[in-house]
């Protein structure tokens, strides 16, 4: 009975809090929300309890009690007596349910889940709480459109699975659901009289998916079987079941306005514009058609696929399109500019009258362009409240300031962080904790919503668990108390070697401040030149002292080695000083050349290539870190022989060459045991060797010849190579940690 009463009035509470703040002159959203049963959302939250729990998970009840409020935004209340050991748990919805479970389970039991390793020692007695919280905003918003290629593409059933859980335990209820959409296409094509050849020209391989889809590329990497289609299909139904059971909102496709180039064989009437040269593909790989705003044809070919896709999938009418993803519209006009806003809405609200447009604002940080008149032209097109806005990289570049908050139109102020899944520890943590508080309280601010944007996800945990708390936090954290906490959490205890570790790295590589920056081309990554510069803008002996704290723990009596999580952060942190260390060295090549000294070069060159080969034996030793893991994903999604060589070769592709030629070398670089060996060591070795030569032939040295051998002896050969690599690490992290740190911390 007393928890009845309790319940009831926390739900009374919710009901009258902050209702100046609702968004009422937002009606447009109120159906983008999960229509799924309370009870069915609940027995969801109760699965995912139990397979992360697995029998603890009888501890916790969990129930899904809606409320019926303008402002829609989620809570959630925790109680736990003295009296007894379960924990009952009350929630809007399935994933304010989750996220209630998980901020017990972090600040209540310290415990931790991220996406290398989980730390779950819960305590024999469990903590005693009386707690409520209601989330800031309306929406917690996951994913960039990249995302789905640089670390989703390849993923099973499994995967996803446990991707949704941590979605649901973060609290994000809106996402983008991408999977399956060629097949959808793939009918669409097939009733407008398109060959399957034609087809297979058009449709990019997996691993291009998110560039082919906003029309930078066409068939790079494809084409794409049949069984791929069916299997990607079925999956994206399990995807959406299961988002949709735990109150996660699922963000469907629409059409952008680009066609196969066969379209001008069946349509020649019709208006079209090949699209500019994207990062300088050629036209074998570049330009499809941009069919013309006024056109009948761009409704027909959009309504077609909204049609198939609701069918297919259902909808909770919000709709994710990105017509001019880092491409120029043809046209400056301002009602050129407002009619590609219109069309792509039109196709919208013709098949869903209660369509709302998700649009990626990362477009509106080229200022060349849109400035303020074409992106009002832009955003003023549809009603207000039908289109929401990603403010997709606000941490560094914000564009909701610059916009008057987007000229009325919803937003979410979002961290985007990471280029190209690469690795390399950094992040602007003072920026996440505060700035979001200046957005959501500026003077007629329409922020809606907070979340993280990452182009690739698998490294920075740290910095994605400090954004996502800005969901609820009614004020910034303290963070060198915030960091101190998250290492207790993290390793199930207080380590003092470790909590002066991670300070030393929240003073150094989380504390970038200045304006946007690409981070991840670091000098062991890139091509070798002898005009590299270090993407450093840190002290790094602090990153150094870290990387001292971290074996100092591996001393003490601080029984950590066998956790999974510090194991992990021994690799990454001890990676983060090596790839360090090795700008030193890089340094010392580069004068040494310069300098005609050939001994010291020797000696300077040696040292470069053992660390390296130091890393890759380091990076072995961790299933987080291994290419084979990438690699074998990629085989294991293919359906026959020939599919498996195509998905190994672009996948190896994309993380090396980004395009058949280099287009975009490197920008999905990744530190692993395997590429370091067989890809950066050659490439850096044959430098060296360059050099050497240069200095014994007393024969200037040529960049561009040696990026012609670079390319015609280790980078195109890496991608066509089929070598396998071992598919679990080897070695001991901790026994090879100490050796690299004693042999390399002097230098």
């Amino acid at each position: 009975m007393m928890y009845f009463i309790q319940t009831n009035l926390f739900i009374i509470f919710v009901l009258l809090i902050d209702r100046s703040q609702s968004y009422g002159f937002y009606k447009n959203l109120d159906n983008v929300k999960v229509k799924t049963r309370p009870v069915i959302q609940q027995h969801a939250v109760k699965d995912l309890v139990e397979r992360l729990l697995g029998e603890k998970s009888s501890y916790f009840d969990v129930k899904v009690q809606s409320v019926t409020d303008s402002s829609q935004k989620d809570y959630f209340k925790i109680t736990k007596y003295e009296s007894n050991n379960t924990v009952q748990i009350i929630g809007s919805s399935g994933v304010a349910v989750a996220w209630g479970f998980h901020h017990y389970l972090k600040y209540y039991c310290k415990c931790h889940v991220s996406w290398e390793a989980d730390q779950l020692n819960l305590p024999e007695i469990l903590p005693a709480v009386n707690l409520s919280i209601v989330a800031n905003d309306r929406f917690r918003y996951y994913q960039n459109v990249c995302t789905s290629s640089y670390s989703f593409v390849w993923w099973n059933w499994e995967r996803w699975e446990r991707e949704l859980d941590w979605m649901a335990l973060n609290g994000f209820n809106l996402a983008l659901a991408f999977v399956g959409q060629e097949e959808i296409w793939r009918r669409v094509y097939t009733k407008l009289n398109l060959t399957q050849e034609e087809i297979d020209e058009h449709f990019t391989g997996p691993a291009f998916f998110a560039w082919g889809r906003m029309g930078n590329i066409r068939g790079w990497g494809g084409p794409l079987s049949f069984q791929w289609h069916n299997k990607s299909l079925v999956l994206q139904n399990k995807i959406l079941f299961r988002m949709r059971q735990l109150g996660i909102i699922p963000v469907l496709p629409a059409f952008s306005g680009y066609v196969p180039r066969a379209f001008k064989r069946i349509f020649p009437g019709s208006n079209m514009t090949l699209t500019g040269s994207w990062n300088n593909f050629n036209d074998s790989y570049c330009c499809p058609y941009l069919i013309s705003p006024d056109e009948d044809l761009f409704q027909m070919v959009g309504e077609h696929f909204m049609r198939e896709m609701i069918s297919e999938f259902g909808t909770n009418h919000i709709y994710n399109c990105d017509t001019f993803n880092e491409i120029i519209p043809a046209s400056g006009d301002l009602n050129y500019i407002a009619q590609i806003g219109k069309s792509v809405f039109a196709s919208m609200v013709q098949v869903d009258p209660d369509a709302v447009w998700m649009l990626q604002g990362w477009m509106f940080g080229n200022s060349d362009f849109w400035d303020m008149n074409r992106t009002r032209a832009l955003l003023t097109s549809v009603d207000i409240g039908r289109i929401i806005v990603l403010d997709l990289m606000a941490e560094l570049n914000p564009q909701y300031k610059r916009y008057d908050s987007f000229f009325g139109q919803p937003f979410i102020w979002c961290m985007l962080h990471n280029f190209g899944g690469t690795l390399g520890m950094h992040g602007t943590a003072k920026r996440v904790n505060e700035n979001v508080f200046l957005a959501r309280n500026m003077e007629n601010s329409t922020l809606v919503g907070t979340g993280i944007a990452p182009e690739g996800i698998n490294q920075n945990y740290i910095i994605y668990d400090l954004m996502n708390e800005m969901a609820w936090r009614t004020e910034s954290a303290n963070l060198t108390h915030w960091f101190t906490n998250y290492t207790i959490r993290r390793y199930g205890k207080y380590s003092t070697h470790m909590d002066r570790a991670w300070q030393y790295l929240k003073d150094s590589v989380y504390n970038y401040s200045s304006d946007i920056q690409e981070h991840g081309k670091y000098i062991l990554v890139r091509v070798p030149s002898l005009r590299l510069t270090p993407d450093v803008w840190y002290d790094t002996e602090l990153v150094f002292k870290a990387w001292a704290e971290l074996h100092k723990a591996i001393s003490s009596n601080d029984n950590l080695t066998t956790t999974k999580t510090f194991l992990h952060d021994c690799v990454d942190i001890s990676r983060q000083a090596l790839q360090l260390k090795l700008d030193i060295v890089y340094s010392k090549v580069v004068s040494d050349f310069r300098n005609k000294d050939l001994q010291q070069l020797l000696n300077s060159t040696n040292i470069f290539l053992w660390i390296l080969s130091d890393l890759e034996t380091l990076l072995g030793t961790n299933k987080a870190f291994l290419l084979s893991q990438w690699l074998n994903s990629a085989k294991n999604a293919a359906s026959s022989d020939t599919e498996k060589e195509l998905f190994e070769m672009i996948a190896r592709n994309q993380i090396t060459l980004w395009g058949p030629n280099g287009e975009i070398k490197d920008y999905a670089n990744k530190q692993w045991s395997g590429l370091v060996a067989t890809y950066y060591y050659p490439r850096w070795d044959m430098f060296f060797s360059m050099l050497k030569n240069s200095l014994l032939t007393k024969q200037p040295y040529n960049q561009s010849a040696a990026r012609q051998a670079f390319f015609k002896y280790v980078e195109q050969p890496f991608t066509t190579n089929r070598d396998s690599f071992p598919p679990y690490p080897l070695g001991n992290t901790i026994k090879i940690s100490q050796e690299i740190y004693h042999r390399w911390n002097y230098l």
